[in-house]
């Protein structure tokens, strides 16, 4: 059996032949058709995360595939599309860039409506980060004029979908102007690279929610996109861990700065799942997908890091 494995700290992962996974009581043998390739993915094979899996190991938080084998209780046939995650996948046990995998039962998650597998491999985090960073800590109301800072990005292209399907109006914000083609159909696009753009959404300040996957030292000059009185929602630091405030001008601004944590949100994010999927399902809901063969983990990694994946990375064992 296949397998890309990370051999040491800071290194390019291998594609390995590695013995068949031995199921145990309690677990799910799972035929691997797709592993997500994630910013987790990064940050636990740089060695600098809390938790570290024992080298060499198998890298990949998420994936999908159809249940091989499991106990007569756990509810799970053969031949059932799950999602996987969780349970220490990819972080202190072997994760999902290989053909099988034996995972505990807490990991798997069976969709109720098929998906292709590199979309059921990577939709949870983008999709259900949107719907919580909107419904849950945004409070989106129908009518409201929405600026989504990094639409082109799979984390934002589901935020503006899901807040044009809220009944709001929507402005996505990219960082050059040949990703405004990413942008979700009926969103308005502005490239942080266009000037009269960027300070016309200062000038009106008519956004009653902005929902921003960047971050950085920009983080409060575009929360005066907004109006007083309105909500910007902090999802990602991508552009940089840290910024400064000045209180006497937020005071003035009068603009609410509220953190999406989805750690904590992890029970809420699977409570609304289930509808995502359905919307997945039905095309009302998308989310792109960039391929790579197991032996191109190397580059879906390099790519990801250096901001070049469009969507989501999707590793294909087959």
């Amino acid at each position: 059996m296949r397998a890309a494995r990370i051999h040491a700290w800071g290194a390019a992962p291998v594609l390995d032949e590695v013995p068949e996974p031995i199921r145990g009581e309690g677990e799910v043998l799972v035929q691997v058709e797709a592993g997500a390739v994630a910013h987790l993915d990064v940050t636990v094979a740089s060695g600098e995360f809390g938790l570290k899996p024992n080298l060499p190991y198998i890298g990949g938080v998420e994936g999908a595939g159809t249940v091989l084998e499991a106990d007569a209780d756990s509810g799970l046939a053969p031949g059932t599309q799950v999602v996987l995650r969780g349970g220490g996948l990819g972080i202190v046990r072997d994760g999902t860039w290989t053909e099988r995998v034996s995972v505990k039962r807490k990991a798997v998650t069976p969709l109720e409506t098929p998906l292709e597998p590199a979309v059921a491999a990577s939709f949870f985090v983008p999709a259900t980060t949107a719907y919580v960073a909107l419904h849950d800590v945004g409070r989106i109301e129908k009518g409201e004029e929405v600026v989504v800072v990094g639409a082109a990005g799979a984390v934002g292209a589901m935020v503006a979908q899901q807040a044009l399907a809220a009944g709001a109006r929507v402005t996505g914000v990219v960082g050059l102007a040949d990703q405004l083609s990413s942008v979700p159909d009926g969103v308005e696009g502005v490239a942080l690279t266009d000037g009269e753009g960027v300070a016309r959404l200062g000038r009106d300040r008519a956004a009653a929610l902005l929902v921003d996957t960047l971050g950085g030292d920009g983080l409060i000059g575009r929360s005066r996109w907004v109006r007083q009185g309105g909500r910007a929602v902090v999802i990602g630091y991508v552009a940089g861990p840290r910024v400064e405030l000045d209180l006497p001008s937020w005071l003035l601004d009068d603009v609410a700065l509220l953190p999406v944590n989805m750690i904590r949100q992890e029970r809420r994010a699977r409570e609304v799942a289930g509808d995502l999927v359905r919307r997945l399902s039905s095309g009302e809901l998308t989310v792109a997908v960039e391929k790579f063969d197991l032996d191109d983990v190397p580059q879906a990694l390099d790519a990801l890091r250096n901001g070049r994946v469009r969507g989501r990375a999707v590793v294909l064992p087959d």
